[in-house]
């Protein structure tokens, strides 16, 4: 059943704190499972440092509160008494929703990061965040009937490509769905009767591939992703999604890469998003849809002149940003999304190279590039994460609020 109440989102920071353990043990428990799938209890008591007969008996309350469960262990017979695998109860759910320019994305995931269903709702013009937020209620009662009887649902998560404040889930500026100081957290939760928690697109990403992509294990690291909205970026270091005082941080696509650039809608100029665009590159290949296979695709098979300066254009600048924040923050990857990873598939070498001409020679040597791994789950995914959260940090309050 829903949860009525919508408590505010608690300090920027703490929802999304990677490294920072749960603040109780069911919940560090919990966190481990839902993020490798599945683990024995020996493994857990390993990872946690509890001993054999706390972890049994934590695992036995998340259990009964039907948030995990045992089973066998799958595959060869091992020898003597193989120790139970404990996995995520998949019925405890989150729903995920992420407004675009052109669409409102409605999906359900499972605890354990899985996918169940994913909802695309075409839009004729830019949703205003009350048409997104009907939208996304109208798909979800049209679901209720099936996650009343099947699930057990958290909550709702929504991911914006725009500015969000933290603590209250205000959307105060998403340019290019010309949003300001939309309250869409209340607006969600007024219209669906879930919990809801609102956070940046682009930071939700990094979480996600962090727990489940291509950056899992990886504690510092940079994600961009590239789409029709722009670029969007989340900064992780030690393993903690940067957020900045008031959740801002992470804004990559607006740092200067040309100084004699255009003007750009935050007001500076030469802004990465306004010269690495995916516009340009689906004009000069005769394209429609921004869909990044198809894309990748396009641009690796291709053998216009025009289109290889274009994409040598776009790599150039690209690698003076992505320098940028190698520079400062030192990471161990970048993990590249949306039609920045169909560009990076073009070149990979050539970026690479770029990169490294533009960074000081330690963090640029230290620094690998990787196309997401999620590919079109990764807002669902994230997205979910969010709503989550309060469950992962306190299983048993969560449970008993509820």
């Amino acid at each position: 059943m829903p949860i009525a109440e919508t408590p505010k989102n608690p300090e920027p920071g703490t929802e999304l704190a990677r490294s920072g353990s749960p603040a109780s043990s069911p919940g560090r428990i919990l966190t481990l499972v839902h993020r490798h799938g599945s683990l024995s209890r020996a493994q857990l008591t390993r990872l946690t440092g509890l001993n054999r007969s706390t972890v049994g008996v934590l695992i036995a309350a998340l259990a009964a509160q039907g948030l995990l469960y045992e089973a066998a262990p799958e595959g060869e017979a091992q020898v003597g008494r193989p120790s139970p695998e404990v996995h995520p109860n998949p019925a405890v759910a989150a729903l995920a929703v992420n407004p675009e320019i052109d669409a409102v994305t409605i999906g359900l995931v499972g605890l354990g990061g899985r996918v169940f269903k994913k909802i695309r709702y075409p839009t004729q013009r830019i949703p205003t965040a009350a048409e997104a937020v009907n939208i996304a209620a109208a798909v979800i009662a049209g679901m209720r009937g099936e996650l009343d009887a099947q699930y057990r649902v958290v909550g709702v998560g929504v991911a914006v490509p725009g500015l969000v404040t933290g603590v209250d889930g205000v959307v105060r500026h998403a340019p290019h769905l010309d949003w300001h100081n939309e309250p869409v957290a209340d607006m969600m939760a007024a219209a669906t009767g879930y919990r809801v928690r609102v956070a940046n697109d682009a930071s939700l990403a990094a979480e996600a591939e962090m727990t489940f992509g291509a950056a899992t294990g990886i504690a510092n690291l940079i994600y961009l992703n590239g789409g029709a909205s722009g670029i969007g970026g989340g900064i992780v270091a030690d393993g903690r999604l940067l957020t900045g005082v008031s959740g801002y941080a992470g804004e990559i696509g607006h740092t200067l890469v040309r100084s004699d650039g255009i003007s750009c809608h935050c007001g500076a100029f030469g802004c990465l998003e306004t010269e690495v665009r995916q516009a340009p590159l689906l004009a000069a290949l005769k394209l429609d849809a921004g869909d990044p296979a198809a894309l990748a695709r396009a641009l690796r098979a291709t053998e216009d002149p025009a289109v290889t300066a274009e994409v040598d254009r776009q790599i150039a600048h690209l690698a003076t940003a992505i320098g940028n924040v190698v520079n400062v923050f030192n990471p161990e990857a970048v993990v590249l999304d949306g039609f920045l990873a169909a560009l990076y598939s073009a070149a990979p070498e050539q970026l690479l190279a770029a990169v490294s001409a533009r960074s000081m020679r330690e963090p640029g040597a230290q620094v690998t590039i990787h196309p997401a791994a999620l590919g079109a789950d990764l807002m669902m995914v994230g997205a979910a994460e969010l709503a989550f959260a309060a469950l992962l940090a306190d299983p048993a309050g969560f449970m008993e609020a509820r």
